[in-house]
């Protein structure tokens, strides 16, 4: 994949938080390949990891899996492109909820 962009959603997506015991609604996500799901996964370490299953707990990461997004998170994804493959995702960092899609 050459560009990873944020995809504004006309119909709003639902993501289940088991943690807040609700699914969180989002119109705006990014769609990220499982290849590089598990690069960025690989890459936290313990405290990242942890705050990332306390949004994403039992959730499996496969493809079609949806994620929900966060600050940290973001600021991760962000790093992890703009590092390994040149690319800036400007408005994934700008504080805003989003999704992840793993494809």
């Amino acid at each position: 994949m050459n560009q990873i962009t944020m995809i504004e959603e006309e119909t709003p997506i639902n993501v289940e938080h088991h943690t807040y015991k609700r699914e969180c609604r989002y119109t705006r996500g990014i769609h990220i390949p499982f290849a590089d799901m598990e690069k960025i996964l690989n890459g936290m370490n313990e405290d990242a990891l942890a705050y990332f299953e306390f949004h994403n707990i039992a959730k499996e990461i496969k493809q079609g899996t949806l994620l929900n997004g966060y600050s940290g998170f973001a600021a991760i994804i962000a790093d992890y492109y703009k590092r390994e493959k040149d690319i800036e995702i400007l408005e994934l960092t700008n504080g805003r909820d989003f999704y992840v899609k793993i494809i």
